[in-house]
């Protein structure tokens, strides 16, 4: 009977806080067609795609490097040139891109986002502004998914570009490729489509990045350890979401 308790409550926990996202994203829906923040919105563009974009850079570029190596050495049967180039490039543009860049953002932006938000729920900063007449939905919460939402696609899109370019300096420096041959074939074998579609996912990944982080901030209590609890789920929650979403994603964008 304990077993059966504990599934019943784990399924009934399980749709009480998807229940409680989706209200949450009601919310949100309908601070937009309210009043925007401007200066928030810009803030927290700096804050998720400037200072965001040196450890997305780093990540991509060792990423591309090393997926140049392991490709090289997997298939030097065959035109390694011409593998190696397209591989990297669609492997980058169209998944690891995206993915890596968003679970990188995840682990610094969402918590920070809950960190912020959940001090200001324990501190009751947020029921302050309530009395301010000030809704948190409108000057908390949707700058920060709007922000989410334009520099996750800029970021990817920086990071398709510089793991582009890792595997191309690997390919020169370490495996003996011709560097125009090399960039000659990655435009060949890389299509817009490509392109287009990390950057659909990526602004997907910022909108459920953002989200989570608010969500589990707005919902902080039990002082500092409650917090941090908020932070913790945040980042977990957001890179098992992007991982699922991504799933479904290219099943949605190359499959079907």
């Amino acid at each position: 009977m304990k077993i059966l308790i504990n599934t019943g409550s784990s399924v009934v926990g399980f749709f009480q806080e998807t229940g409680k996202i989706f209200i949450f994203i009601v919310h949100i829906f309908k601070a937009a067609f309210s009043r925007w923040y401007l200066k928030n919105i810009f803030t927290q563009l700096l804050s998720i795609g400037y200072l965001s974009l040196p450890v997305v850079a780093l990540t991509s570029f060792f990423t591309g490097g090393a997926l140049a190596i392991q490709i090289y050495y997997g298939g030097n049967q065959f035109n390694s040139e011409i593998i190696v180039s397209s591989i990297v490039a669609l492997g980058i543009t169209r998944e690891l891109g995206p993915v890596l860049g968003g679970i990188v953002v995840a682990g610094r932006v969402s918590a920070a986002i809950a960190a912020e938000l959940g001090t200001m729920k324990v501190t009751e900063q947020i029921d302050a502004l309530k009395t301010l007449s000030t809704d948190p939905f409108e000057y908390l919460v949707l700058p920060r998914v709007i922000a989410g939402i334009i520099a996750l696609p800029i970021l990817v899109g920086f990071a398709d570009i510089i793991g582009i370019m890792g595997g191309w300096l690997v390919g020169v420096q370490s495996l003996g490729f011709n560097g125009t041959a090399y960039l000659q074939n990655t435009e060949i074998f890389l299509d817009s489509k490509d392109i287009i579609s990390g950057l659909i996912k990526a602004s997907a990944f910022g909108f459920i990045i953002t989200l989570m982080g608010c969500f589990h901030g707005f919902h902080s209590k039990g002082g500092a350890q409650g917090v941090g609890k908020s932070t913790m789920n945040a980042v977990v929650s957001s890179s098992i979401l992007i991982l699922a979403t991504n799933y479904i994603m290219t099943n949605l964008l190359f499959v079907s």
